[in-house]
């Protein structure tokens, strides 16, 4: 899948359309509606006044979208793959602090995600308002627009948990069809008022933000980032097209949206005082330049397209949440690939929350024009952060100076855009920065729950294998006791010099001995290259202890019994590890590999509160983690054992720390015990 699209083909472009820019090629829908919102008015506006607007878009998507994005920020891609945290996956050896940007521009990218859905097919039904097909007449009624939108949005999310292929392969024509059109009606309101081309001059786009005809400052530019909110999108899903497929197509979807903005700007500055249209304070030039006879299909177009940005959102929040979970920012969730696609993914609990959040925005603010107040101020937060990782990415590439100053031009561009946006926070924007800061808090919580937890493990917290290596192979050889398994596998990290938990060789040894043939212990490792998947298998000079290291990318499910059964069936091919042939089986052709038992040991954290050496917001940090931990998937399904015997076993979070507060509670209490006897 990937190979297929590293090189540029009309086939791969065209799914790239369908992919790739849904969200900003929805965009006129609802950009130049804003913009008159700016000012009160239809009756309002200027030629001035539309030709500026008109040329910050177009400067815009030339410095954001084009300069940044296509031509710079897409030459960081992680093995293909891109999107700010394979970016970030590129980095984090440069320095700690760089962290924070991942998390922050990963949480705000998805909390603005989940306004896409609702303003953009919002906006498409909206057209339907007044118009007739066939003997059903639709009102102007926005309650029947809320209705028919819902339904959209209901259907749009029941249907992912089944995958999207077949609908998907559409996905590239419609985009065309639109973006085609988008450049037709564009072109022929264009040539109703030529003056309109001045917007190519940057001139103009200066002059706006301190004319007079501009009613709202700087804060105009809150309506324009509109215009390019799907920026990102062409980096994130770089890897599902190829990025060559993106250098092919951004060229004519470029154009395809100015020529629309071009021709809405001509319609509105002929028709600003126009008695139908001067004292609306909402109106959609988008519908109103068409011709009555070519709504319809419009309106239906638009839906189309709508849908197709929806789709693209949800699935780029699926493989967002996946790339944040592969990287330790997310708890748990369980991925399904419920398609042959590689890179389809579906993951049930990120698609309910982006349901029911949609649903709560469309019925909260009730109109695209509301939506539009709130939306694009979480995004700009994510273009920031990308910013302060491409620099570091870029000082690795060209004299970091060099990288400063790129760094620093975007980064002042999007930090106006952000003070521009800031007043969006009173008219919803709210909504999601709450979601984004709910989200960051999510991913505070486990990352650093985690990062403490390894902070505060003693050294006699662990253990070395090569201790218990004898005992180990005592207790194989040891008919004496019953055999527990032929490969009881242990999911536990084994650190450098072999060490592992403590309760992990308590759970063998002293709970209850275990024997069997064979001991795995194996440890997950995520890598940066995203599908990778390798593995080393070291016996301690022994037949029966392996240390089994999995290498797996950041976007590779832990199917970690499936794993283990060709390395055990390999190593035994080998002569490494001894034949484990099974008398009963109903597996005619199952060769020479016995039954496994899997152990995982989940941490208790009741022992937290009695210790005194772990700080209170610490200890809260360890507890939230752990409460996720349960909460969410459960070790079972995350490592893919659901068909495999498994045993689940409690252990306290530090035994050590416990045991030194037994011994020091013991102590006490023989020390009143002692002071009674003597009285």
């Amino acid at each position: 899948m990937k190979a297929k699209f590293e090189k540029i083909s009309l086939a791969g472009m065209l799914i790239a359309l369908g992919i790739v820019y849904g969200d900003i090629g929805t965009s006129p829908l609802y950009v130049m509606n804003a913009i008159i919102g700016d000012v009160g008015s239809m009756s309002n506006v200027t030629p001035d006044y539309i030709i500026g607007s008109i040329s910050l878009i177009f400067w815009t998507l030339m410095i954001i979208t084009t300069v940044k994005y296509v031509l710079i920020t897409m030459k960081a891609d992680n093995n293909h793959e891109g999107g700010i945290f394979a970016l970030y996956a590129l980095v984090r050896k440069n320095a700690k602090w760089l962290v924070w940007p991942a998390l922050i521009g990963g949480a705000a990218l998805l909390a603005d995600g989940t306004l896409t859905p609702a303003v953009t097919v919002t906006s498409a039904i909206e057209g339907l308002k007044g118009q007739s097909i066939g003997f059903i007449h639709f009102s102007n009624s926005q309650t029947n627009v809320l209705i028919i939108t819902s339904c959209v949005l209901l259907v749009l999310f029941l249907i992912q948990r089944f995958g999207t292929g077949i609908i998907g392969n559409s996905f590239g024509p419609v985009m065309l069809v639109w973006f085609s059109f988008l450049a037709i009606v564009g072109i022929i309101n264009l040539l109703q008022y030529p003056a309109v081309l001045k917007a190519f001059s940057p001139y103009y786009a200066i002059e706006i933000l301190f004319s007079p005809a501009n009613k709202v400052g700087i804060f105009i530019l809150g309506s324009i980032f509109l215009a390019t909110t799907g920026a990102e999108a062409l980096y994130s899903d770089m890897g599902h097209v190829g990025k060559k497929n993106i250098y092919g197509t951004w060229p004519f979807v470029y154009s395809a949206l100015i020529l629309n903005y071009l021709g809405q700007g001509a319609w509105i500055i002929k028709n600003a005082h126009n008695p139908q249209y001067a004292g609306l304070h909402n109106t959609n030039p988008f519908y109103d330049m068409l011709p009555g006879n070519w709504r319809i299909f419009a309106i239906a177009l638009a839906a189309l397209a709508a849908i197709i940005a929806s789709q693209a959102l949800i699935t780029g929040s699926f493989t967002l949440v996946d790339e944040a979970i592969g990287l330790k920012f997310l708890p748990r969730m369980i991925v399904h690939h419920p398609s042959n696609v590689r890179s389809q993914i579906y993951i049930s609990t990120v698609n309910w929350f982006l349901c029911i959040v949609t649903f709560m925005v469309v019925w909260l603010f009730r109109s695209s024009q509301h939506m539009e107040a709130a939306y694009g101020l979480a995004i700009t937060v994510t273009m920031l952060m990308t910013t302060v990782l491409l620099f570091e990415y870029m000082s690795t590439k060209i004299k970091r100076i060099f990288a400063f100053f790129i760094s620093l031009f975007f980064g002042a561009i999007e930090a106006v855009f952000l003070v521009a946006s800031l007043v969006k926070f009173v008219h919803g924007g709210y909504v999601t920065l709450f979601i984004m800061f709910g989200i960051l808090y999510v991913m505070i919580i486990w990352y650093f729950g985690n990062k403490r937890r390894d902070h505060y493990e003693k050294e006699s917290e662990y253990v070395s294998l090569l201790d218990y290596r004898d005992q180990l192979s005592e207790l194989s050889a040891d008919d004496s006791i019953p055999l527990y398994t032929s490969n009881l596998v242990y999911m536990t990290k084994v650190k450098d010099n072999y060490e592992i938990k403590r309760s992990t060789m308590y759970s063998i040894l002293d709970k209850e001995p275990k024997r069997a043939k064979v001991y795995w212990f194996v440890t997950v490792n995520e890598t940066n290259n995203p599908y990778e998947s390798n593995y080393t298998a070291d016996l301690l000079e022994t037949k029966n202890i392996v240390d089994v290291q999995l290498y797996l990318g950041f976007r590779k499910q832990q199917s970690v019994s499936i794993y283990l059964h060709q390395i055990v069936n390999y190593l035994i091919e080998q002569g490494v590890v001894d034949p484990q042939k099974q008398h009963y089986t109903s597996m005619k052709h199952r060769g020479n590999v016995g039954d496994f038992k899997f152990v995982i040991i989940n941490e208790r954290p009741s022992d937290l509160a009695l210790n005194t050496e772990i700080s209170a917001f610490d200890r809260q940090l360890i507890s939230g983690r752990i409460f996720l931990q349960n909460i969410t998937a459960s070790p079972i399904s995350w490592y893919g054992l659901e068909f495999s015997s498994v045993l689940e076993e409690s252990s306290p979070l530090f035994i050590t720390m416990q045991h030194d507060q037994y011994l020091v509670q013991r102590k006490i209490f023989h020390s009143i015990h002692s002071r009674k006897s003597k009285r």
